[in-house]
């Protein structure tokens, strides 16, 4: 309801604009104490390497997961060997940080760090203290780069490069902080971002020069035995149902009927704890779903062979990865040079 609110502009949020001002100056003075006065500021745990905050300032999926694993896999091909940290939202592990292997289950860390640790190969670690999780990460694992998977409020975090990802369709919503609009800062935000990435297309420009991204279907992948099927193969499947816990399930649901499929949507809460009640539908129709509700969903999966997971990847102009890893490695250089100042004196 409150998603709905915002982006579609109901009149009554307007109700809440005073709230969402005290909202706004009480992140404002966070945002200054934690940068500023508070005892950890600014201490990177060793050894310090360039960290990349991947991140949103608005409530409701964006694509950033998605962005992340392109970066990360970029980034792999170029010889970095970047390490990843998340909250781990929707996970109850109970021991954080955590360190998230491919075989962790969704429920233990959440859904967004299993996917993204079995996307990429990556080294994850999960925990609601960034710090303590990149301390661990940086500890455990010989990384050179970090990528946080968002964090962008956190502003404990250090961070060499801030890349903020919005949605193109729904764009900043109504322009409001909480609890009038989805923003969790005011749209100045972007400004003193790095780069801010637009998923699609965006009818009023937010920044001078966006990078623009979009996700591009690549196929079905089979939860039960990994087969895969070609979206050009989809002849058999005339009526389908799909499933989205996710933060904009209308993109996948628009996504699917792009392919040519008639849907009947089912809809959960972002994060969402399948079980098998949940999942109950008649076998002679294709369930089909995302990577990241599949990751949840895979362990269900026993009580039929015709779940579906829709496979994604980010496409980023050339001219974005050029730039970045320039960036990135002047961070590298500067770091190691001071450094070198340090040990020193």
């Amino acid at each position: 309801m409150w998603l709905s609110a915002w982006y579609r502009g109901r009149w009554w949020t307007w109700l809440l604009v005073p709230v969402s001002w005290l909202f706004r100056g009480l992140a404002r003075a966070r945002k200054f104490y934690l940068q500023n006065l508070a005892p950890q500021r600014n201490k990177r745990p060793a050894p310090a390497v360039p960290i990349v905050v991947v991140g949103n300032i608005t409530l409701g999926g964006t694509g950033k997961t998605p962005l992340l694993i392109a970066l990360a896999q970029r980034l792999m091909a170029e010889g970095w060997r970047p390490g990843i940290i998340s909250r781990g939202y929707g996970g109850r592990g109970g021991d954080y940080p955590l360190a998230v292997e491919t075989s962790t289950s969704a429920a233990v860390a959440g859904d967004e760090p299993v996917l993204i640790a079995r996307a990429t190969g990556c080294p994850v670690v999960v925990g609601a203290d960034r710090r303590a999780a990149l301390k661990r990460l940086l500890a455990d694992y010989p990384c050179d780069l970090v990528l946080s998977d968002d964090g962008l409020q956190h502003y404990q975090l250090p961070r060499d490069i801030e890349i903020v990802v919005v949605d193109g369709r729904r764009g900043l919503g109504n322009g409001h902080c909480l609890p009038a609009g989805p923003l969790r800062e005011p749209p100045a935000r972007l400004r003193s971002a790095d780069w801010v990435v637009i998923n699609g297309e965006i009818a009023t420009p937010l920044v001078a020069a966006p990078v623009p991204m979009r996700l591009v279907p690549r196929h079905f992948c089979n939860l039960a035995s990994g087969a895969r099927r070609a979206l050009n193969d989809l002849g058999d499947w005339r009526q389908v149902r799909a499933v989205a816990g996710i933060g904009h399930p209308e993109r996948f649901f628009d996504t699917l009927r792009q392919l040519g499929l008639t849907v009947s949507e089912h809809r959960f809460a972002d994060h969402h704890r399948y079980r098998t009640e949940d999942l109950q539908f008649p076998a002679d129709q294709p369930l089909l779903m995302t990577s990241k509700d599949a990751v949840k969903c895979r362990e269900l999966a026993t009580v039929s062979d015709n779940w579906w997971y829709l496979e994604v990847a980010a496409e980023l102009p050339e001219r974005f990865y050029l730039a970045f890893d320039q960036q990135i490695r002047r961070h590298r250089s500067r770091l190691a040079t001071d450094r070198t100042e340090v040990q020193r004196r």
